[in-house]
């Protein structure tokens, strides 16, 4: 079956939201509800031997309840990837970074419940503390957590590196660094709790993974799955943020409302957003390339450190993303990877969008470019040398088998860029430049998140023929929405507007894993096609009957039943399926299959499918300031196939200038574990007057498992930016940034340096 294309229709979400009409979590009213705020630790380390003043709080104006770790009525424990984070840190236990939950206030308004929170007198033995990663791994670190500090750690053995750098005439090893980065999405974190009858409870929110929530619910108050509801409202922004911290506030939440039987709504403001939720993992990652004379890469050796925090979170599989990465999307025989999460007294870290991959593209696309010039060798033609193909061998030995774009990416996004290296040819203070990279991305969780790799889809066709669906993969701005109401209407043949989707919501689907890794379109979307496939083959059969020819002769063309003897409507076939008494309800689901991964030696098919991504980008150096204006920027994605173009470009769009921001702008300073700018005043985030002409190339190159052969799209364009950015300023200024952001300061100091060394 043919997927309709419609380039230019609207997104199903997208007047509304213009409009202002949709009601995030914080816009919406219950009746009696209480507002919360939290207690939490004001150092980054230590041991909580007494709250004070509790009494004192539970009398102030307008208190309803006061909260802490012994009123938990499960296990005081937040489940992510390692059960170690508590949902509050008790009286004689420790807190390990600094805006640790220690306590809660449920108030009749916000005010006064912040109020009580600040009043809060906490009495804190404090402990040395560590912050740096690798300083973590050291013997005589202090102890944080995970086995000697270290959260997680994974490996990759292939082939023989030792003989691969004995072949190579070229051999290049740096190191670089990356910094914290906040998701900084528009809404901030957000749950409101309803207890219900019989001590359940409903929890509706901000989240990109209601069965996150519903698990870590289940666990903190001891209730079974049948007595807790979970729904995923609105939700304005994710980018990853929103993948396991919900659990958090709505653990929180819950338990303020089964507390005081009343509604309870938890919502942050941006500063304790800032302090307390998750970022993007600082990295080092010390990288070595060898290669042939003839630009032939012959052996790779990396070692990825993340800082992970004080909890281990999601940080397992962020290293082991990068671990299976690192080596770049190149056909290379010798390849031995390290890579650790470590345990830091800092806010632990989480998901952010590319999950551990913006950081080792930056080292190995910046590594490349270093590789060529020492070899005096373009860098497209080094790349064009090594790049995967299909039969190719990724680092962990997997076969590049279909749907592999890499190599027209790159053709594209040359041709439409005119790329061409400057080389610090432009007089003046302004020197203009450009940079490469190229980029591969696994899709989905993978070998090490299997188990989440799985959604479910019920879709509903009601007597008018329209069509109600209810998915477990969520919209957080990506356009989710449009692409499933799409894969709906062209699986059944009807109109765009004639597919409604619901509300993820426990009750309705099951258990289908996180909306994260680029994988709603083509996990999810697989779903809502596998049942509305169910049910346009019940429809075909009521068509053939009525049409009196065989089921198998009947197609769908432009909204209709058609077979060489006579047509239908898809209304009227609805319409007999209704008289014939016929079932017009279908489950969907869909698993992802033959991945795997040796712990051992890091060899597997650690993905089922790669999308394939070419950036270039053209920066404006000033000399004199050390500022870098990105002044135009080229991205081409092969994605499979694009459900909604309009979305799909509008992803290329975003990602793009959030990369922008983490190559140059995006400074989170922490001094001794404390954030000292945690807002958006001190925190600077690319503005409109800082995006550069996007031109968004989209690539098809089909994949027979995905829907009408699509992949993914929502991190890949993220992921390769900040290499091709400082690619381009060691093109326009000679000035090579080894870290990121890549702030003014850096490059004046590179250009003082360059000018002593001349």
């Amino acid at each position: 079956m043919k997927q309709t294309t419609k380039k230019n229709s609207a997104r199903v979400d997208a007047r509304e939201k213009v409009r202002g009409q949709t009601r995030f979590i914080d816009d919406i009213p219950v009746y009696g509800m209480l507002e919360a705020a939290t207690v939490r630790s004001p150092v980054c380390h230590g041991k909580i031997k007494e709250f004070k003043n509790i009494d004192k709080i539970k009398k102030m104006p307008g208190v309803r309840a006061v909260v802490s770790a012994a009123d938990i009525p499960g296990e005081n424990c937040v489940p992510f990837v390692k059960n170690d984070y508590p949902c509050l840190a008790g009286v004689g236990e420790d807190v390990k970074f600094y805006g640790q939950a220690v306590s809660l206030v449920a108030a009749d308004t916000r005010q006064q419940a912040q109020r009580a929170a600040r009043a809060a007198e906490l009495l804190i033995e404090e402990y040395p503390a560590v912050y740096d990663p690798v300083e973590a791994m050291t013997p005589d670190a202090v102890y944080i957590g995970g086995e000697d500090n270290i959260h997680s750690s994974f490996r990759i053995r292939k082939g023989n590196v030792d003989k691969g750098f004995k072949e190579a005439d070229i051999i290049v090893e740096k190191v670089y660094t990356t910094a914290h980065q906040v998701h900084c999405y528009l809404e901030n974190q957000g749950i409101t709790a309803v207890p219900g009858p019989s001590s359940s409870v409903i929890v509706s929110g901000s989240m990109q993974c209601p069965f996150y929530v519903h698990n870590a619910l289940v666990r903190v108050l001891g209730l079974p799955y049948s007595k807790v509801r979970v729904i995923q409202t609105p939700t304005g922004g994710g980018f990853g943020g929103k993948e396991d911290m919900p659990s958090i506030l709505a653990a929180h939440a819950a338990l303020l409302a089964l507390k005081t039987g009343r509604p309870v709504r938890l919502v942050y403001d941006r500063e304790e957003d800032f302090h307390s939720m998750s970022k993007r993992h600082p990295s080092r990652t010390r990288i070595k390339y060898g290669a042939s004379s003839d630009g032939k890469i012959t052996a790779c050796q990396a070692e990825y450190i993340v800082n992970g925090g004080a909890y281990c979170t999601l940080s397992p599989i962020v290293a082991w993303r990068g671990l299976v990465h690192v080596a770049g999307p190149y056909d290379i025989a010798n390849v031995m990877v390290d890579s650790y999460a470590m345990a830091t007294n800092t806010v632990p870290c989480g998901a952010l969008r590319g999950f551990g991959q913006p950081q080792v593209n930056f080292a190995n696309e910046s590594l490349i470019d270093e590789l060529a010039e020492k070899l005096d060798m373009d860098p497209v033609e080094l790349r064009r040398k090594n790049l995967l193909k299909t039969g190719s061998q990724t680092a962990t030995g997997q076969v590049v088998g279909e749907s592999c774009g890499m190599e027209e990416s790159l053709q594209k996004a040359l041709q439409r860029s005119s790329f061409k290296l400057h080389r610090g040819s432009d007089k003046g203070t302004l020197k203009k430049g450009m940079g490469i990279s190229t980029t591969f991305y696994g899709v989905g969780l993978g070998a090490e998140g299997k188990y989440f790799a799985k959604a479910g889809a019920q879709v509903y066709v009601k007597e008018d023929g329209s069509v109600v669906v209810a998915v477990g993969n969520v919209e957080m701005g990506q356009g989710a929405l449009t692409v499933f109401n799409r894969i709906c209407a062209d699986t059944l043949g009807c109109s765009y507007d004639m597919v409604e989707i619901l509300e993820p919501d426990t009750t309705r689907v099951p258990d289908s894993g996180p909306t994260v890794a680029s994988r709603a379109t083509m996990v999810g979307g697989r779903a809502v096609m596998d049942a509305a496939s169910r049910i346009r083959d019940i429809l075909k059969r009521a068509a053939a009957v009525k049409l009196g020819t065989d089921e198998n002769r009947v197609e769908i063309k432009g909204g209709k039943y058609c077979s060489p003897d006579g047509e239908m409507d898809y209304v009227d076939v609805v319409n007999e399926a209704y008289r014939t008494r016929q079932q017009v309800a279908a489950q969907g689901w869909y698993t992802v299959k033959d991945v795997s991964f040796d712990p051992e030696t890091g060899m597997g098919n650690s993905y089922p499918v790669y999308t394939f991504s070419t950036n270039i980008a053209e920066v404006e150096v000033d000399t004199e300031t050390g500022q870098v204006r990105v002044s135009s920027f080229t991205a081409a994605h092969d994605i499979g196939k694009a459900i909604h173009y309009p979305s799909a470009e509008g992803q290329i769009h975003g990602g793009t200038v959030q990369a922008i921001g983490y190559a140059l702008y995006e400074n989170l300073v922490l001094e001794n574990g404390k954030i000292i700018n945690p807002s958006f005043t001190g925190y600077t985030i690319p503005t409109s007057l800082d995006v550069p002409d996007v031109d968004a190339i989209i690539v098809e190159s089909p994949y027979s498992e995905g829907p009408f052969g699509a992949k993914g799209l929502g991190e890949p364009p993220m992921v390769g930016p900040a290499a091709a950015i400082m690619n381009a300023v060691y093109d326009a200024c000679g000035v090579r940034i080894r870290k990121t952001p890549g702030l003014p300061e850096d490059i004046l100091e590179g250009l003082k340096k360059a000018s002593v060394e001349s």
